[in-house]
């Protein structure tokens, strides 16, 4: 069952789900925003002539900072990493899905192509995958509201929560836009 804003401020307050920092104005009726973060990770198109996820590309992404004084313009029909504001930390019987903002996406801003799903045991940052599907550029400022993650109820707790060794979890403890690690799930 998908968590209301009452049970989702009830498990804030027991500590059993975590967002850090979290403004009680972003509790949404079964969700909480989530904000954007001051760094990205964008592709140097020049390193290499393709991408190959099964191996280790060093460079292949470059971070870049940005600011309310200087944000991030995200031209159509590019993709580059962000990252949230928060962390987010889930308990072992709760699984939560990353979403946008309605009002971002009527703009034609996407903010995961895959990655809107969130495991229970989860401890970091969210890495977003930032897409501009309009035909004009969109405007990126830290701290904007960037998306909503709302929680489900588990039946039991998991055996194996993310992170745990020998499960292959690449991203836990994230704290900036992350670039992907698929290469490791080649070195088995």
């Amino acid at each position: 069952m998908v968590l209301s804003d009452h049970t989702i401020k009830e498990q804030m307050l027991a500590g059993r789900i975590r967002i850090e920092p979290c403004d009680p104005e972003d509790i949404q009726p079964s969700s909480v925003d989530l904000h954007l973060g001051d760094s990205f990770q964008v592709f140097r198109n020049s390193r290499y002539p393709y991408i190959d996820p099964s191996r280790e590309q060093a460079g292949l992404m470059e971070p870049v900072g940005a600011s309310v004084e200087e944000p991030f313009v995200l031209h159509p029909g590019e993709f580059v990493l962000g990252t949230t504001i928060e962390r987010i930390v889930l308990p072992e019987d709760i699984v939560a899905r990353l979403e946008g903002k309605s009002s971002l996406g009527r703009l034609g801003l996407l903010i995961h192509s895959t990655a809107g799903y969130v495991d229970p045991g989860w401890d970091g940052h969210l890495t977003l995958e930032l897409s501009n599907v309009a035909n004009l550029p969109i405007v990126l400022m830290p701290g904007m509201a960037i998306g909503q993650i709302s929680f489900s109820q588990m039946t039991t707790p998991v055996d194996r929560p993310y992170g745990t060794p020998g499960l292959g979890s690449k991203y836990q403890g994230q704290e900036s836009a992350t670039p992907s690690r698929m290469f490791e799930s080649f070195r088995k």
